[in-house]
């Protein structure tokens, strides 16, 4: 994945989607989890979808678009269009924005793109069940989605303490969504109306579609359409699957007979309708041998590619099976283009507007989503179980003509916010053979090694940013959705690098090299370290080429799968040398379906199945942490003992390259010694 900016990876982890989701970006947290949601059948944008910045401020006062152009929310609203039913009620944890990087805007206007009637149900109170009859019984079906964000990320820090606000909820209240939304809403609708059909989609439901390690209740669970109460689920990216779904009910096909459509996941009580599945180990088998998760999971790890992959079939209790059809085949430019070109309102919804607005809005706004999927394949990451490996971009003409609309936006003050998706410079396929064949199984597109046949260029994206600096009333376009600094270095052609640090970066460029151990680092499935030195090398000479003096901030993470204590102290030394206190330390977060996660639950690679040393302990990911950040004097117990655990009691003393002296520091000032000021890199 490419490397997040201070604004998005403030918050923390787990990306962007469709179809409900976000694009399930990965185990991390920093001071939280971020997330939008992708385009995606209830879904939301595309790929890092609209590269959300949780920092913004809530608008106090409405001034935009009435309530008659966004989508009906009420029996009034209904009654306006004339509508005496709704065709699909969207039931959604995030509150109601009508953007592209919202997983309930792009669904909803997919489906009214095709003719269907639909209303939207935000943040109902799941306490009562009189909160999902407001539109009424919907004529085909129910959607739920989480929201743009896997609900309990939303919730709870890695260290499981409760998040204070919700930045997708009015005025970033906390508080207005249940923990494990899907479940919870799908069994609410389920009393409520015992037979009409339930949809799930969304990043939530995506990263939960088979048997899965719920970090939060540390245990294996069930796939979430049998805790759900749900019928199907759609994951991914679900324009495709949407639409089949809407179109097989509206053509009077019973929910439980709808078994081939890609990209979705339903149950049944015979295998008979599948063409060659593969046949995972059983529920009981896994809750009885971690072993067996790790085997299923490396088997769902190979069958991630629309072409190729195979359905699935993950047997439970009673003879009931939970199938998972082969991918949606990804979008093509045209269609993708469609999809952003839909008639949002590009807004929150008025109602929100006494509450102080919806804040994850103020970043996208005026942020352009140009691309989904991911060819990093990061350990940590879901991308891959959610977007997928294949690059789809939207073309030049849409994109700037989106850039033009937004200059004419009163608020609008000349700065376009992010250009990019969960990699910014990823704007095609890593080969040819992908548009027909998909991702290799047996090897990766660019980590630890770049394979011989990645195209690598960048001659797109800089014509691409060229034309959007020339638009009248552009002041300055920032890349917040990240850039992938090996693929950058690996173009022979290094003007994106001079154009990144002449027009693009203000300072500081955010990257994200995660560890400087080569161990941890191919476990993470990231480059080697010397990898991220000659970027940055390159990077500074560029800055200086056209007389800037900017600098390389990086993103560090701590007890991922694979560090060692020893290899924690090593990323310490690394900070002491950066001759400043890194603000965004990242904690290992197992959000559901990586592989990391898959290591922390079992101890084994599922891509191997070789064992990984993972530290689980709560201490001992605290003593990690705290070796990042050993400059704050609340940390200095826990930085003493790790450098004795680890044997490295050469860096307690008083030289130079000691990390902490013999005895506690006093305390100081609020604010001393953090992050933000960057000293020179310690060379």
């Amino acid at each position: 994945m490419g490397e997040k900016t201070h604004e998005a990876r403030r918050r923390g982890d787990n990306e962007h989607g469709a179809h409900h989701g976000t694009h399930g970006r990965g185990s991390r947290d920093v001071c939280g989890g971020t997330g939008t949601h992708g385009g995606g059948a209830h879904g939301g944008t595309g790929a890092r979808g609209a590269h959300h910045n949780h920092g913004g401020k809530p608008v106090s006062a409405h001034k935009g678009p009435d309530r008659s152009a966004f989508l009906p929310v009420s029996r009034e609203d209904m009654e306006a269009r004339g509508w005496d039913q709704c065709d699909f009620v969207f039931v959604s944890g995030d509150a109601y924005v009508d953007h592209p990087s919202f997983a309930c805007a792009i669904i909803t206007r997919v489906l009214e793109s095709h003719g269907y009637k639909v209303g939207v149900i935000a943040q109902p109170n799941w306490r009562d069940p009189a909160s999902v009859t407001v539109l009424g019984e919907p004529r085909l079906a129910f959607l739920v989605c989480s929201g743009n964000m896997d609900s309990m990320v939303n919730h709870y820090t890695v260290a499981k303490h409760r998040r204070p606000k919700d930045f997708y909820s009015p005025g970033g209240q906390m508080g207005l969504r249940p923990d494990h939304a899907d479940v919870v809403y799908g069994n609410l609708i389920r009393r409520t109306y015992k037979h009409v059909p339930i949809v799930l989609g969304g990043i939530e439901a995506s990263l939960r579609r088979l048997a899965h390690y719920d970090y939060w209740s540390d245990s294996l669970k069930r796939s979430i359409l049998l805790d759900s109460g749900a019928d199907i689920i759609s994951y991914g990216m679900g324009e495709r699957s949407i639409v089949e779904i809407a179109d097989a009910l509206d053509g009077g096909v019973d929910v439980h007979d709808i078994s081939w459509i890609a990209g979705t996941v339903y149950r049944a009580r015979t295998t008979e309708q599948c063409v060659d599945p593969v046949v995972l180990p059983t529920w009981e088998a896994m809750r009885a041998d971690k072993t067996e998760y790790a085997r299923s999971f490396g088997i769902q790890c190979r069958n991630l590619n629309p072409y190729l992959s195979h359905p699935l079939v993950e047997e439970y209790e009673h003879g009931v099976y939970v199938i998972q059809n082969p991918p949606a085949k990804p979008l093509t430019t045209p269609e993708l283009d469609a999809v952003y070109e839909l008639p949002y309102a590009r807004a929150a919804h008025p109602m929100y507007d006494a509450a102080g607005g919806i804040p994850a809005i103020a970043e996208v706004k005026f942020s352009l989503a140009s691309n989904r999927g991911c060819l990093g394949e990061c350990s940590f990451c879901a991308l891959n179980f959610h977007q997928g490996r294949i690059i789809q971009a939207r073309s030049d003409e849409s994109l700037v003509a989106e850039a033009t609309a937004m200059t004419h936006d009163p608020d609008f003050k000349g700065y376009i916010n992010d250009v990019g998706g969960p990699t910014a410079d990823f704007m095609q396929p890593a080969c040819p053979k992908q548009a027909k064949a998909g991702a290799c199984v047996d090897r990766r597109c660019l980590a630890p090694e770049p394979c011989p046949n990645l195209r690598v260029t960048h001659e797109r994206y800089v014509g691409l940013l060229r034309k959007l600096r020339a638009i009248p009333g552009v002041k300055k376009v920032f890349i917040r959705s990240g850039i992938r600094f090996d693929y950058a270095l690996y173009d022979k052609d290094h003007t994106f690098i001079r154009e990144l640090a002449e027009y693009h970066t203000s300072g500081q460029l955010r990257l994200a090299p995660e560890h400087v151990c080569d161990d941890v680092l191919r476990v993470m499935g990231k480059p080697s370290n010397d990898v991220y030195e000659r970027f940055v090398h390159e990077f500074e000479k560029a800055s200086r080429a056209c007389g800037k003096e900017q600098y390389v901030v990086p993103y560090l993470m701590s007890s991922h799968p694979g560090s060692t204590m020893e290899d924690a102290v090593k990323l310490a030394e690394f900070c002491r040398d950066l001759g400043y206190n890194p603000e965004q330390v990242s904690d290992f977060y197992p959000t559901p379906s990586t592989v990391s996660t898959c290591i922390y639950y079992t101890g084994l690679d599922p891509r191997t199945m070789k064992h990984v040393y993972c530290p689980t302990n709560p201490h001992e990911k605290a003593m990690q942490r705290a070796l990042i950040q050993y400059r704050d004097p609340k940390n200095y117990d826990l930085v003493v003992e790790a450098l004795h655990r680890a044997h490295r009691e050469d860096l307690i003393g008083y030289g130079p390259k000691c990390l902490v002296r013999p005895e506690r520091p006093r305390a100081r000032a609020t604010g001393a010694g953090r992050g933000g000021r960057r000293s020179r890199r310690g060379h």
